[in-house]
Formats: structure tokens, C-alpha cells, sequence
């Protein structure tokens, strides 16, 4: 489902003291679900906390349906923390330690909704059951309860404040598989259900796959790609997302082909992409390529068609750039040999 647009980052560069982290991102985000792709230390978490308004942009803007963030008042900002609430990796670092499931969730009731404490309490015995806990849970603290049971409870506390947008941290990334699962199966019901938006931020091509009909992918602070999240899958048209893809695991399949290089290539040299790029020509070293639309998707590639179509490198090797199947061995820009491959 897809709806008014929620919240939006537009031309935004976020910063923690001189080092930029996110650079001029813009990412619309609506009553539907919204993917962020990338790899640990892309800076997925960066612009989360920027949409949640905890770090202000360096430059650029981010607003709440019309309005800018920045400029909120009192009861502006109010109703922006009622509306888009976070749901962190870790429930034991989301909830306090020294307080019981109940009253966690009974204290964002407090913040946001005036009512009785039998009102409140009943209210959070069905916020329990929306989330598939028992009510007899209400009385645990976080060390009592499962890494499943905390995430419910993370996610009960959100939706007592009755959002209209969760941003989503790598909401299942600590648990294991099966209940991986579960939370899956409640964020896709609550989002039925409930006509709940969500931007969920994950490294895990398979939960966007489930959960986003839209998806970003994110590589060193920049928006690369961004399109249906099927043909994202499916038929990248940016070499990072052909990367990430065929890094995932298949069973039977041939294990994951070693990248070499894992870094981004310095600030002001071309495309950030190109060391790690096997498609990467001479252009992609002079000039960083800038979003355009290719087949229904926006992409920062020079060749964007090449990657969609499947042809292998052809053109002259930036230096640097990951070797093509069967080529030597290249020199980088500073002259020294590339990082073998991890074995």
C-alpha cells in the first residue's frame, strides 16, 4: 500500500562534527512501506536519526508532511513524536532495565494520552495482545523475557502512541531465525491492519523483499538506487545492488564471490563505488555519476544499462576497480596492488 507522503529527506547532508556521513540524500517516505538498503556503516542509522529529528542536517531539509522539522513548535513537535515513532535493533537497549513491560508501555501512554490507570492498564493489556504477548508478561522486566518478547514489547510501546509511521532500525537483526519470523508476521499484520506506514532500515535483502514495495539502497552516505523493490531484486541496474544480491547465500548454490576492496573511493574523485566496481571506466574515476532514471528506477551509475543487461566489463579498467573474472591483477590510484580477496 502507498499513501500521503509521511516524512521526506530532501537534498539532506548530515554530519557528526566536520565528517559528513550522509551526503545530499533526498528519500520520500509515505503510508506504505519503505526499504534502506546498505551495508553496515553505509549510514542507514545516520539518516534515521536525522527523519527522527535527534540530529538536525547539516544542510538540506527534512519535513513532516508539509512542514519543515526544523522549524516546529512546541505542539508541532509533539505531534511529530506522536506520529513517527522508532523501533530500535536491540529491545534490551530500547526499554530501561528497572521498569516492567507495563510500565514502559504505560509510561509513553502517560506522555502522549491523558486517562485513568484502570483505562492505561487495560490499554496495555491490548497493546500486549496486538503484538502477540500474554498480559501476564506485563509484570517482567527486560532481562525476564526473551530477545523476541523484548522487540513485542519495543513495538507495543510505539504503537501506543497510535503512529502513523514506524522507522524501523534493524528490527530483527539480533534474533534468530524463527523469530525473525515472527516479527516479520506482526509488522506485516499491524501494517494491514492498522494502515501503518513504516521505513525499515536493513542490511537483509529478504525482509524488504517481504515487507517494502519500495526500496533505497544506500552506499557511503548516497542514495545509489532506488525503485520497486521487486525489480531492485530482481534486475539491479546499480553494481552495488548486483553486489549485495549476489552476496546473499543460496542453498545449493555457489558460495558468495569475494569483492576485494570494501571501501568507498575518496570524497571528490568520481563515483564512490568505482574501487569495488567491475564495470568501472575510466568516466567513473573524472566524474561521479548522478541520479537519473533507467527503466522505472533512479540510479547514480554512468552504466546503469550495461549492469540491467547483464554484459560483462568491457571498457578500460579505472585503476583500482574489482577485476572482472579472468583479468590480472590492477594497480590503484595511489600505485599500490589492490587487497586480495578474502578466502
Amino acid at each position: 500500500m502507498t499513501g500521503q507522503e509521511v516524512l521526506a529527506a530532501e537534498g539532506v547532508t548530515l554530519a557528526y562534527g566536520p565528517t559528513a556521513v550522509v551526503h545530499d540524500v533526498t528519500l520520500p517516505v509515505d503510508e506504505g512501506g519503505v526499504g534502506l538498503i546498505g551495508e553496515s556503516g553505509s549510514g542507514k542509522t545516520t539518516l534515521a536519526r536525522g527523519l527522527l529529528g535527534l540530529l538536525r542536517p547539516r544542510s538540506g531539509v527534512i519535513r513532516y508532511g508539509s512542514r519543515d522539522l526544523a522549524s516546529l513548535d512546541r505542539r508541532g513537535r509533539a505531534e511529530f513524536r506522536r506520529a513517527v515513532q522508532p523501533v530500535f535493533q536491540d529491545g534490551s537497549e530500547a526499554l530501561d532495565p528497572r521498569m516492567t513491560a507495563e510500565a514502559s508501555i504505560a509510561e509513553a501512554l502517560t506522555t502522549h494520552h491523558r486517562m485513568g490507570r484502570d483505562e492505561r492498564r487495560g490499554r496495555v493489556r491490548d497493546l500486549l495482545a496486538a503484538v502477540g504477548l500474554d498480559a501476564a508478561l506485563a509484570g517482567r522486566r527486560p532481562h525476564e523475557m526473551s530477545g523476541g518478547q523484548r522487540q513485542r514489547v519495543a513495538i507495543a510501546r510505539a504503537l501506543a502512541v497510535e503512529p502513523r509511521l514506524l522507522v524501523l532500525d534493524e528490527p530483527t537483526s539480533a534474533l534468530d531465525v524463527t523469530v525473525q519470523a515472527r516479527i516479520l508476521d506482526l509488522l506485516e499484520g499491524l501494517a494491514d491492519e492498522r494502515g501503518l506506514g513504516y521505513l525499515l532500515i536493513t542490511h537483509n535483502l529478504g525482509v524488504v523483499g517481504r515487507l517494502c514495495r519500495t526500496s533505497h539502497v544506500m552506499f557511503a552516505g548516497r542514495i545509489v538506487e532506488s525503485g520497486p523493490t521487486r525489480d531492485l531484486l530482481t534486475r539491479p541496474a546499480h553494481p552495488y545492488t548486483l553486489a549485495l544480491r549476489d552476496a546473499v547465500p543460496r542453498l545449493g548454490g555457489e558460495p558468495p564471490r569475494a569483492s576485494g576492496r570494501t571501501e568507498a573511493a575518496p570524497a571528490g574523485t568520481g563515483c564512490p563505488f568505482r574501487l569495488r566496481c567491475p564495470f568501472a571506466v575510466d568516466r567513473c574515476r573524472e566524474e561521479a555519476p548522478a541520479p537519473r532514471e533507467v527503466e522505472g528506477r533512479n540510479v547514480a551509475c554512468h552504466r546503469a544499462e550495461e549492469v540491467l543487461t547483464g554484459l560483462a566489463p568491457d571498457a578500460v579498467p579505472v585503476p583500482g576497480a574489482a577485476p572482472s573474472p579472468g583479468a590480472g591483477p590492477r594497480q590503484d590510484d595511489r600505485g599500490d596492488a589492490p587487497d586480495a580477496p578474502r578466502q
